[in-house]
């Protein structure tokens, strides 16, 4: 039996919303973000009837077993693009510029190809290509008469991202109005993926906060706490709009502008940058926190003699295993913290600071079997909200 708030969701946003449980059951067997499976799950599984929904489960797991690429098939892939002249792909694909030829080219995750022929107008139209890559359908094509020659073997005839090809805010805030504010926050943390019945509800205020980031332009927001409690899941899996930098070292380059290339760096090309194990986390340039701090407090920052602003909302999560009564006995609550960014003016910047020892380690009875909206959909109600203030 479906929910009241279940029923609600289905009627309100047909087509939108999808059964969460349906990704757990997919996604074992296939690496690729929620987000992506959604995006097919939308498709084909948008429904509350039984059979329809199995038939597109079905749908779903024929697509990702015959586009889908894992790196051990690659080869086979390759022959088959080189046998049929054409071939559909899934994979994530990012671009650089080959200077030596001055031309852009691709590179497959999975599929292992490194200098796919790109056109001009695909990385204008797409410019996060440059900055991380993109999940996408892609068709690829063989080029025969390059053989030999110094261009590739393979191009992409057509590209389609996977992601919400448009976003209308008036449709989400006319249906907000027939829901309560409980049952909204409801909604959206089965969006999310979670079992809202299994938390308090200060503990569905501290999970909703984590989205923060991806509906706030400039939200500078620090999470530290126990491992097991999904610290870094949102900004992995949630949003096409967001991305998760590992810890280790980074450069003023890759975050804010490269002065060879004159290209922008990730807080130009995303709207959530986020640092997982922050510890971790070394610059190489002696000047990275000062132009960090700058930008933490101004959404702006000076590289060689312009002045550039962009609108990504920096995020740090990391680890803090020592007892928390214990640690602000002796220290502080910045400890994990990389020694050069354990600086007052820097910590001043930050909006919030989420006690990640307050949220429960994550649990498999805390995901739910719900109906929640399509991850991407959600993603880009999020990002629209980013236009709105109420600051």
């Amino acid at each position: 039996m479906l929910s009241e708030l279940d029923q609600k969701a289905l009627s309100e946003f047909s087509g939108r919303v999808v059964r969460k449980d349906l990704v757990h059951d997919i996604k074992s067997g296939v690496n690729v973000p929620t987000y992506v499976l959604e995006y097919l799950l939308g498709q084909y599984c948008a429904t509350d009837d039984e059979e329809a929904l199995k038939e597109g489960v079905e749908t779903v797991k024929n697509i990702l077993s015959k586009h889908y690429v894992r790196p051990d098939e690659a080869e086979v892939v390759k022959s088959e693009i080189r046998q049929s002249g054409r071939y559909r792909v899934i994979d994530k694909v990012s671009v650089r510029l080959n200077e030596n030829v001055d031309a852009y080219v691709g590179s497959f995750v999975n599929l292992g190809l490194n200098d796919v022929e790109v056109s001009e107008h695909l990385v204008s139209e797409h410019e996060k290509l440059l900055g991380g890559g993109i999940w996408a359908i892609i068709d690829l094509e063989y080029i025969p008469e390059n053989a030999g020659g110094p261009g590739s073997l393979f191009g992409i005839d057509e590209f389609k991202p996977i992601q919400v090809s448009r976003m209308d805010i008036e449709e989400v805030k006319n249906g907000r109005r027939r829901f309560t504010r409980d049952e909204w926050r409801d909604l959206i943390l089965q969006s999310v993926g979670f079992d809202p019945s299994h938390f308090s509800d200060r503990e569905k205020l501290l999970l909703l906060t984590r989205l923060l980031p991806m509906c706030e332009s400039n939200y500078n927001y620090v999470e530290l706490g126990p491992r097991g409690t999904g610290k870094s899941y949102v900004y992995r899996e949630m949003s096409p709009h967001s991305i998760l930098v590992s810890g280790g070292k980074t450069t003023v380059a890759k975050l804010f502008l490269n002065l060879n290339t004159g290209r922008i760096g990730l807080v130009g090309l995303w709207d959530v940058v986020a640092f997982d194990e922050v510890g971790g986390l070394q610059f190489q340039d002696s000047e990275a926190v000062q132009i960090l701090k700058d930008y933490m407090e101004s959404g702006s920052f000076s590289r060689g003699t312009e002045e550039l602003s962009a609108q990504a909302s920096m995020v740090y999560v990391g680890n803090i295993d020592l007892d928390v009564e214990g640690v602000l006995k002796s220290s502080h609550l910045f400890k994990p913290f990389p020694e050069d960014m354990q600086d007052l003016a820097l910590i001043d910047r930050f909006h919030y600071y989420l006690p990640g020892w307050e949220v429960p380690k994550m649990q498999s009875e805390y995901f739910g079997d719900q109906y929640g909206f399509i991850v991407d959909y959600l993603a880009e109600y999020l990002r629209e909200m980013r236009k709105e203030t109420y600051g």
